[in-house]
């Protein structure tokens, strides 16, 4: 076999074991360009309709794609997530609520205060204490990339998930840990640093990342991230490990950071050519081929 088939060959067994669906697709519905395997003819991806595309590469595409067959594969905030009006009133109200109920609640203050909460959990459960808390909220993050793996719905191709976390992250970071300085309150079980909760905030801050890219896909993503951030929550309270108030804070820090992050980005860095991928595929003939697609 000559050294071009191997390399085809080799590419196309990549493809295959590594992300089938792009493959098996037929085409895109995006604001994309097209290279067209045997020609070198560039084609906006909504031109290809009724082209011949024998001996062409079947359209590859990224994360933002719509393909055909997908019942409204985008929601209307994820279209719409750079307006200012949405990101208060999805964002910054929401955010702004949490930590001001954090805030209000703080040592013996509110309705129903972090003190309260203290000797609640004091009277039923004294001796409750587990290390589960310390890892359970990285569980959405194993499914972002596992839904990355083998699905063709991701919002965002994996490089750009990956940055898009890692700024939120540090945003969170940003965040917490002055204050934590700044206040200085110690936690219930007298170890300093107690406000907000660094783990809780954590744990938002990936489980909004994992709603984001796969609220689309399915409701229960999203509910079962939110589920696993809150029980973080709630563990670190049973764990006496931190008060109420710490807990609100840190869960409205960490949805606040992302969508400020996915916010920005939308502003400034959507549609910058970013979106740019080289694949191996198969053309319409069965033949091997490589794809290239341009978001911008």
């Amino acid at each position: 076999m000559k050294l071009k088939n191997k390399l085809i060959a080799s590419l196309l067994s990549l493809l295959v074991l590594a992300n089938p669906v792009l493959a098996q697709q037929p085409g895109i519905k995006q604001d994309s360009v097209t290279i067209l395997a045997d020609t070198g003819v560039s084609v906006r991806a909504d031109t290809t309709q009724g082209l011949d595309l024998r001996n062409k590469a079947i359209i590859t595409a990224e994360g933002d794609t719509i393909y055909p067959g997908q019942k409204h594969p985008f929601t209307e905030s994820q279209l719409r997530e750079g307006e200012n009006k949405r990101y208060l009133k999805r964002a910054v109200i929401p955010a702004a609520a949490l930590i001001g109920l954090g805030v209000y609640t703080i040592q013996g203050n509110g309705f129903f205060s972090s003190f309260d909460a203290r000797d609640a959990r004091n009277r039923h459960t004294p001796d409750f204490a587990t290390k589960v808390d310390d890892y359970v909220f990285f569980v959405p993050l194993a499914y972002l990339y596992g839904f990355n793996a083998f699905s063709s719905q991701n919002r965002h191709e994996v490089g750009r998930q990956t940055k898009l976390l890692i700024a939120s992250g540090a945003l969170t970071s940003a965040l917490v840990w002055p204050t934590k300085k700044l206040t200085n309150i110690d936690r219930p079980n007298e170890d300093s640093y107690a406000f907000p909760s660094g783990h809780t905030a954590y744990a938002f801050t990936i489980a909004t990342v994992v709603d984001k890219e796969f609220r689309h896909k399915s409701p229960w993503v999203s509910v079962g991230s939110y589920a696993i951030a809150t029980g973080t929550g709630v563990l670190r309270v049973m764990n006496n490990e931190h008060w109420m108030a710490d807990v609100l804070a840190g869960a409205g820090v960490g949805i606040l950071s992302v969508n400020t992050v996915y916010w920005l980005h939308d502003k400034f860095a959507k549609d910058k050519g970013l979106n740019t991928m080289v694949v191996p595929t198969v053309l319409p003939n069965g033949s091997p081929g490589v794809g290239l697609s341009v978001t911008f």
